[in-house]
């Protein structure tokens, strides 16, 4: 049954009005479900492992990769949407179609079209719509990270963190430093986020409180800062407290993007402009 969905997820993917598709999986297609059909040029594999990626990539095939952690389907087809448009592999007006499901049982099929408001299309990443100034590959990197600590929290704890990207010079206006700064002193090249090593000390450093504030390029300025927009400005669902509503009023007027870990749920949300404009929610934690 399931390579029955697979092949006709294939052919609906070779029909001229579908521009990507985008298979959530770490079991490659075998060459023979390719054979005959067009669609190699359309495919995007969205995998967990940097050396599957790159092996495929060696086999001319594009690929992203994405947390290996325990999210819903339409939650991992959110993140490797977004991990897509950080690499330019989609764009506004595309139509994806998106294969995803549990383990190497695929189930799920979902339509995009990205840059749609329309109620139909179920997933949207391009709300985004993140300023010129702004790298999105820092931005997916951030959220990647957000994803590792909602997943495994803190040597087995469950914590919550804030991170604020971009337009720099405001926040740290509207906010102040509570705990040590553990980046301060650092040269501008050693505490770029697109480095592992200060992505995994991010996620150390998430047991303090308070946000990070990083740059639209990537550096890290701070850690631990205490954002003091005003939380009256924002109109959050029922049960988001204090950091979502930090989070949120930091992004109002200015040119900035928020993302919170719930340390309850381990749900990261994106904030844009006040509003809640992505939200990963997990089905499993590893704690």
């Amino acid at each position: 049954m399931e390579l029955e969905f697979v092949r006709a997820a294939l052919k609906l993917a070779s029909r001229p009005e579908v521009d990507r598709l985008i298979f959530v999986s770490d079991t490659p297609l075998a060459t023979s479900d390719l054979r005959g059909r067009p669609i190699k040029r359309k495919l995007v594999y969205a995998v967990t492992s940097e050396q599957l990626a790159q092996q495929l990539a060696g086999r001319k095939f594009a690929a992203v990769v994405i947390p290996p952690y325990g999210y819903s389907r339409v939650e991992k087809v959110r993140v490797a949407l977004v991990a897509c448009q950080s690499e330019g592999l989609v764009k506004d007006g595309d139509t994806v179609l998106a294969l995803a499901g549990h383990d190497r049982f695929l189930d799920t099929l979902v339509r995009v079209r990205m840059g749609a408001d329309d109620e139909e299309d179920r997933v949207q990443v391009n709300a985004l719509a993140l300023p010129e100034e702004f790298s999105s590959q820092v931005v997916e990197q951030i959220i990647h990270v957000a994803l590792e600590i909602g997943a495994q929290g803190y040597e087995g704890h469950p914590i919550g963190t804030i991170f604020v990207i971009g337009d720099a010079t405001a926040v740290m206006e509207r906010s102040r430093q509570i705990t040590l700064n553990p980046f301060q002193g650092m040269s501008e090249s050693d505490r770029n986020v697109m480095d592992p090593t200060i992505r995994e000390a991010l996620k150390t450093f998430a047991v303090l409180d308070g946000a990070y504030v990083i740059r639209e390029d990537g550096v890290v300025l701070t850690a631990g800062r205490y954002l003091q927009g005003g939380s009256d400005e924002v109109r959050l669902p029922m049960g988001l407290g204090a950091r979502h509503r930090a989070a949120a009023a930091m992004t109002v007027g200015r040119r900035c993007v928020g993302v919170t870990v719930s340390q309850t749920t381990g749900t990261v949300r994106v904030f844009k402009d006040g509003e809640i404009v992505l939200e990963l929610r997990q089905t499993a934690r590893r704690m």
